[in-house]
């Protein structure tokens, strides 16, 4: 590793996690990291992708900012009310937040990767502590770290005494939280890691999003009489009231002794003026900061000693050879009685169809987006029906913009199809089989993946919202048959020109994927342009059914250059070849 000191000067271990030696190897790891920084900038892509982040990072401040707007002005209120009865609730959001904001940007953000520094003489507490401070660049840490900013100052404003009291609390509540976003992050990749418990977690996630339709009538009851009183509407809050006044006092004994209701119970004692009682609160918050830590440790401590998990056969332990001879048998097991095939027939396209079907029930981030769509249209129907009031008058185009969702939930895979191909990707080009014929087998199942998911989300919405008219719903049909198409042309050379390494054991993307990402929501959006124009046109005309020929039309054409893409995308794969193996076989 560069600017590190010579063997014969010091030992590795000496010093500590702040030793000499130590702190020459971060800044080595941060030299390293710059150099890569601004030698990705020499190429289009990576200037691309750097004006992709800083547009990312633009929209996550924005959100950042207004969350702490929010928090701010609830803190100023409780502060200057002196209501600490209620503190609970606002640092409770915090933590939420905190923790739900990663996964639902999982897919979106960038991760970094450090087992690579286990080849050098780093301490564990080196690694341990360059772990955290790159957590410290998280979006969830930026946001969460804005937020409690936000807090403070809304009690700093109300209560200017309380400025030590707040900043010391909220400092061990974010500790608390930095610690177990990594923590929970760092034992889901390690059950990504093996193929067998990706595929357990893959199928409670795809149960998960499927089963949430179930809480629509939970979370929406329609007004059956628009004439209720007022006096009728408090009579109901009151018997609620009284109906969950025991669970509530359950949850709040229970609330009560974790973090963050032990951060608000400092302030509750400082009002009190026992600052003794509330700083014992605060160091049970370390406490719990103390054992999550020490849950990462053990995670951290199995890579750092040589844990490499993936899908090979597990070695059983016991006398010498006996997991060779184990593993011997697997294979030749395995060789003995492959699987049976998916498809009857055969040739590559069979061949590449099913590698695909196979490798999707094992890929979390395509799992993801197909379960994203689902929810999305879910939820956008359930706002279809709260703004439109009984099924009959809802918004005739919510099944339109309901299928808009569910076409980009599929972007990432349009637009990087051959991403999860890893170190295969060189088979690609070895094989006989042309590049074109590769596209082709992916593009015919990820139209089918895609139709089979649009169905479903369009059965989803009719069920929501009602069935449409038949010529919005034929009109429909038509704009999906001239979008998908044109998404995988497009996404096809994107695919070639940008690709980026899917892991399939994490859930968040690889370096180069914001760039990608971009240019293919450009793309999107331009195509979507196209269909609202014709949608606009066609519905101020009151010809709804116009819009079907036009379509049509448009999609002969997509189809024309969907398939003129296809026949030149062996020599565009073998222009960009270097590049795409690099970029696809990276690990880190």
């Amino acid at each position: 590793m560069a600017d590190l000191t010579p063997v014969h000067s010091a030992p590795a271990n000496f010093g500590g996690v702040l030793g000499r030696t130590a702190r020459l190897q971060y800044r080595a790891v941060a030299s390293m990291r710059w150099h890569g920084f601004r030698n990705g900038l020499r190429s289009i892509n990576g200037i691309f992708d750097l004006g992709a982040v800083g547009i990312a990072w633009v929209l996550y401040s924005v959100l950042g900012i207004g969350l702490a707007f929010g928090l701010g002005a609830a803190a100023y209120n409780l502060a200057a009310e002196a209501k600490w009865q209620y503190l609970p609730f606002l640092f409770w959001a915090i933590c939420i937040l905190w923790q739900v904001i990663p996964i639902m940007l999982a897919s979106f953000q960038q991760q970094t990767e450090l087992n690579f520094l286990l080849r050098f003489p780093l301490r564990f507490d080196s690694y341990y502590f360059m772990f955290l401070i790159l957590g410290l660049l998280d979006v969830s840490t930026i946001l969460g770290a804005l937020c409690c900013l936000g807090v403070w100052i809304g009690m700093i404003l109300a209560r200017p005494p309380l400025a030590a009291w707040a900043a010391f609390a909220l400092a061990v509540l974010a500790l608390f939280n930095i610690l177990l976003v990594r923590t929970i992050f760092a034992w889901i990749e390690r059950w990504l890691a093996q193929r067998k418990t990706r595929e357990i977690l893959g199928a409670l996630f795809m149960i998960a999003v499927l089963s949430a339709q179930l809480l629509n009538p939970a979370l929406y009851r329609r007004q059956h009489d628009s004439h209720v009183r007022a006096r009728d509407d408090a009579e109901q809050f009151r018997e609620m009231k009284a109906h969950y006044a025991p669970l509530l006092q359950k949850v709040n004994a229970v609330q009560v002794w974790l973090p963050p209701g032990l951060a608000a119970l400092s302030f509750q004692d400082l009002e009190d003026k026992q600052p003794v009682p509330g700083l014992s609160a605060l160091g049970l918050v370390g406490m719990y900061a103390l054992i999550v830590g020490i849950a990462l440790g053990i995670r951290l401590r199995a890579e750092y000693r040589g844990e490499n998990l993936g899908t090979a056969p597990m070695r059983v332990k016991g006398a010498p050879g006996a997991g060779l001879a184990v593993n011997r048998t697997a294979s030749s097991a395995i060789a003995r009685s492959p699987d049976p095939p998916l498809f009857a027939f055969s040739g590559p396209i069979a061949a590449v169809i099913e590698k695909e079907a196979r490798a999707l029930i094992r890929t979390l981030p395509l799992l993801y987006a197909i379960g994203a769509p689902l929810l999305l249209v879910i939820v956008f129907s359930t706002i279809f029906i709260r703004n439109g009031g009984a099924q009959t008058h809802v918004f005739p185009m919510a099944l339109p913009i309901c299928m808009v969702y569910a076409q980009l939930g599929f972007t990432s895979i349009f637009y990087n199809n051959l991403g999860a191909e890893g170190a295969g990707i060189q088979l690609l080009f070895f094989s006989p089989t042309p590049i074109r014929t590769i596209l082709l087998a992916k593009n015919l199942f990820h139209a089918a993946l895609f139709a089979l998911t649009a169905i479903v989300a369009a059965i989803l919405a009719s069920l929501r919202v009602g069935i449409p008219d038949y010529a919005i719903l034929a009109a429909t049909g038509a704009w999906l048959l001239f979008a998908l198409p044109c998404n995988l042309a497009a996404g096809n050379i994107v695919s070639i020109k940008m690709a980026y390494r899917v892991n399939p054991g994490r859930i968040g993307r690889a370096a180069g994927s914001q760039g990608n990402s971009l240019f293919s929501l450009l793309i999107q959006l331009g195509f979507l342009s196209v269909g609202a124009a014709v949608f606009a046109l066609c519905w101020s005309l009151d010809r709804m059914w116009l819009a079907v020929p036009i379509f049509l039309v448009l999609a002969a054409a997509a189809v024309f250059v969907w398939r003129r893409v296809l026949e030149n995308s062996d020599s565009l794969a073998n222009e960009c070849k270097e590049d795409l193996v690099q970029t696809v076989m990276k690990t880190a």
